[in-house]
């Protein structure tokens, strides 16, 4: 008689995997075998371990990665120019409590965009914020904020990111403003979270692409010099596997 009442404040106190585990529980007469204390990490255990997993694939679906990329299908072989034990470290995800950045760079088709989601993707695992933005339609999408508004609202949400991912980095030539705007963005996050950034111009090349000077040396200061370097080398990773999109569920 006091059960259905028991699974109904549960029910109202948000512990779904709690109140799943206990009508096992009362279904199973195993579990009377064990003491209460056992029957009650159970309990506990099974509703920290369901909220974990949601928290995960909140912040997954937070971080819009445009392919579903994760470390142990990275390609670590010698010939794609990678350090293994330089990429399974980042891999753990100190860099981004460390508030470092990391640099992807390598040709078309050298699997950039891949590794970075594969690193965004376990950064998420292990607790962290990430979003994935292509440089240019970022740029866009802060003009557009301006004129509704909305810019300073857009900056601080990128602010509040742990990692920032910026693909197609510096692949088309930025004008004045765009500079001033992606210099906005790592002033927030110079020291406290971490940006990384992929693509396949050169970083000797970056300042020519940056039309002040000025502009140029603050943003490559803020970016370069606390920040890990992977070039990637080989046979072009879009031809041998090609991209899996991301699932819209």
């Amino acid at each position: 008689m006091l059960m259905e009442p028991l699974l109904d404040k549960l029910h109202r106190l948000r512990l779904p995997a709690f109140r799943e585990g206990l009508r096992e529980q009362i279904g199973n007469p195993q579990y009377a075998e064990l003491a209460f204390e056992e029957r009650l990490a159970l309990l506990v255990e099974r509703e920290c371990l369901r909220r974990q997993n949601r928290s995960l694939q909140r912040r997954l679906k937070q971080a819009l990665f445009p392919v579903s990329a994760v470390m142990a299908d990275v390609d670590l072989s010698p010939t794609r120019g990678l350090d293994r034990s330089q990429v399974l470290e980042l891999a753990q995800g100190n860099w981004v409590e460390a508030n470092r950045n990391v640099l992807i760079l390598g040709p078309t088709g050298s699997g950039k965009t891949y590794l970075a989601c594969a690193l965004g993707e376990a950064v998420c695992v292990r607790g962290s914020t990430v979003r994935y933005q292509r440089t240019s339609r970022l740029l866009t999408s802060l003009v557009q904020a301006r004129k509704e508004g909305e810019y300073m609202d857009a900056l601080r949400d990128l602010a509040r990111v742990d990692l920032l991912i910026l693909d197609d980095w510096m692949r088309d030539a930025v004008d004045a403003e765009q500079a001033r705007e992606l210099l906005e963005i790592l002033d927030d996050r110079f020291g406290r979270s971490s940006t990384l950034v992929a693509g396949q111009v050169p970083v000797d090349e970056w300042y020519r692409r940056i039309p002040d000077p000025t502009l140029a040396e603050a943003i490559l200061d803020r970016l370069i010099h606390n920040a890990y370097r992977l070039e990637l080398t080989g046979e072009s990773q879009r031809k041998l596997r090609g991209f899996r999109p991301m699932s819209n569920t």
